[in-house]
């Protein structure tokens, strides 16, 4: 394994706290590529899989370097517990490793950032005082990367899947789909059993196991109700919904207080003109 170079050399420090690592594709190569590390730490950081004194912070990944080269160029400082490319900073890229090789999204060609977590800290320091002057190399006879042509067979190659493997992979694919959904079916069949509703509303509430307390109410139980809530409310008819029926309603009535309150005055005049006792 090839050891890091010696700490008398300085490393080169650039504005933002980042440190300059160079990057060559083999030994015979003339051209340098700069990668930038630095020590991850960010205070609202939510991902528990990068702790802040364990965790390398990488820009400016070339395309061709995977998750397997990084790994290999940074193993040189420190055994590396996980390593994670993405397309920006911040938040993990959704993963698909829940999907089968042949159902994934081909990776963006592209320059990439990386989060490198070492299982010590003093590998981070590692990487730091790296000097800029030696640089890191990506193929050697060891470990070897592919370029033009092979990489390009390689990449077919890995394209083109047989039938049967394809069929497999559907097929347990579906098994497993199956199976989720007899699940969910069994569990909703053991809710509606336990959960049984008389004609007048009533919960049947059965006895659970010794030491667990049985729920009386369940998705099922509380979706009958919504619905029997809704259906009562769509048999009310609804009266002044809107605001401008509920004002109109109301000056309706003001006007016919009004005209029956005249109508009373009138029929109070009436009978006092045709009283008949005059005392005075």
């Amino acid at each position: 394994m090839k050891m890091a170079a010696s700490s008398s050399e300085h490393a080169t420090v650039i504005p933002g706290g980042f440190t300059v690592l160079s990057l060559k594709f083999n030994e015979e190569d003339s051209a340098v590529h700069q990668l930038c590390v630095k020590d991850h730490r960010v205070r609202s950081e939510k991902n528990i899989n990068r702790p802040l004194d364990k965790t390398l912070f990488i820009l400016n990944i070339p395309p061709y370097c995977s998750q397997g080269v990084v790994t290999d160029l940074f193993q040189q400082f420190g055994p590396i517990e996980s390593v994670e490319l993405c397309e920006k900073p911040g938040a993990s890229e959704p993963s698909q490793s829940h999907l089968t090789q042949y159902f994934r999204q081909p990776q963006k060609q592209c320059f990439r950032v990386g989060y490198v977590v070492f299982k010590n800290a003093s590998s981070v320091t590692a990487v730091k005082s790296h000097p800029a002057s030696s640089a890191l190399i990506v193929s050697t006879k060891e470990r070897p990367v592919r370029t033009g042509i092979h990489k390009w067979i390689k990449q077919y190659s890995d394209s083109l899947v047989s039938s049967q493997t394809l069929q497999k992979a559907v097929d347990d694919f579906m098994s497993e789909f199956d199976r989720l959904k007899e699940e969910e079916a069994e569990r909703l069949k053991t809710e509606a059993e336990q959960q049984q509703e008389d004609e007048e509303g009533w919960v049947k509430v059965t006895k659970g196991s010794r030491g667990v307390k049985a729920r009386p109410h369940s998705e099922m139980a509380n979706e009958k109700t919504l619905q029997k809530e809704k259906s009562k409310s769509k048999r009310k008819e609804l009266l002044n919904f809107y605001s401008w029926q509920h004002r109109n309603t109301q000056r309706e009535h003001i006007a016919e207080l009004r005209k029956k309150f005249e109508e009373d005055k009138q029929k109070i005049a009436l009978l006092r003109a045709q009283r008949k006792f005059k005392p005075y």
